[in-house]
């Protein structure tokens, strides 16, 4: 691909890309791609053929961004919003550090890690998901703590089912406290799958973005995949399976001391949680704070944090967890002061 500065203008930038299926799926639908650039770089691209021209400060930084993305496609890879979004928020940002303009090769290092399932392939977006993943591959306990949409419990549940593929793990089994959000929902009828199902919902979700519909409903059907809420685990030896605790900050001080206990031979666990969502009773300590205090430099356990800036949902659920962060540090100021 050929990268040319515009004779009439000094910050902006051309490049050509010679194929022309390749082009069109670099652009996206209705140009959705390179407006995710722009927005995300902070430049002006115009496209025209198999040219685009950049404009703006940062067209050289774009420019790399768009030679990545090309080269992602001529790999065999898909380019969608969320590699778009990953590829500028981590690979961009870990080679910035004393990467050279223009240099390709260190400013976009290696291979990227890769989690493949029989769906799809993840991908961490952020540095914290990569190292998250990373300890989730190595540890055989893992916790995942931070504000919600930052992957925690998604990326627990890729790994599971990618070990569970390759046959290192004969079971994966998910759970979670069955703790209401400030809602009392009172008595629900059904049988017991039926009754437990709408705490398990999200826990579903990602399963059924890395597995079959029909392979999934087999593998529950075999007990070779597990949905169930924390008490059930009381009583059981969690062997050669991949176990993930969800929401574990709604867990008590008893209920993670007795799932921690469950763990057997050839098995890993996953703890994801966060802090600022306790739904317990007023006066109930949170076995997920707890665990950290107790467990923090015990050889063997992983743990790993998200912040606001490794959201990867919608762009406002960072600005709101981060409105909400420094409401609480005001609130916390003024109680002291109040003192």
């Amino acid at each position: 691909m050929a990268s040319i500065l515009a004779p009439d203008d000094s910050i902006a930038l051309q490049l050509e890309f010679p194929d022309n299926r390749l082009m069109i799926d670099l652009v996206g639908p209705h140009g959705a791609h390179l407006a995710q650039v722009e927005q995300l770089v902070g430049v002006q691209i115009v496209h025209r053929g198999n040219a685009l021209t950049i404009h703006g400060e940062a067209a050289a930084e774009a420019e790399r961004v768009l030679n990545a993305l090309y080269a992602r496609l001529e790999a065999g890879k898909q380019v969608d919003m969320g590699a778009i979004d990953g590829l500028i928020r981590l690979r961009f940002d870990e080679a910035s550090d004393g990467a050279q303009q223009g240099d390709q090769e260190e400013m976009f290092p290696g291979p990227a890690l890769e989690i493949r399932t029989r769906k799809k392939t993840m991908e961490p977006r952020t540095e914290a998901q990569k190292a998250y993943t990373q300890a989730l591959l190595e540890h055989e306990l893992t916790f995942g703590i931070g504000p919600a949409g930052t992957g925690k419990t998604y990326i627990a549940v890729a790994v599971a089912v990618s070990k569970f593929i390759t046959g290192e793990v004969d079971r994966i089994i998910l759970t979670r406290p069955a703790v209401e959000a400030g809602e009392k929902l009172g008595f629900l009828p059904g049988t017991q799958d039926e009754k437990v199902d709408p705490y398990m919902q999200p826990l579903y979700d990602a399963l059924n973005d890395f597995l079959p519909g029909k392979q999934l409903q087999k593998l529950r059907e075999e007990k070779r995949v597990e949905i169930a809420p924390l008490a059930f685990m009381r009583g059981r030896t969690l062997s050669n399976a991949f176990v993930i605790l969800d929401e574990a900050q709604n867990a008590t001080t008893m209920q993670m001391k007795m799932f921690l206990t469950r763990l057997g031979q050839g098995s890993r666990m996953a703890i994801t949680g966060d802090r600022s969502q306790v739904d317990l009773p007023r006066g109930v300590q949170s076995g997920l704070r707890d665990a950290e205090e107790i467990l923090r430099g015990v050889e063997g356990i992983s743990f790993n944090y998200f912040t606001a800036t490794d959201v990867v949902r919608h762009p406002l659920v960072a600005k709101i967890i981060t409105a909400y962060e420094k409401d609480d540090v005001r609130r916390e100021a003024a109680r002291l002061e109040r003192r």
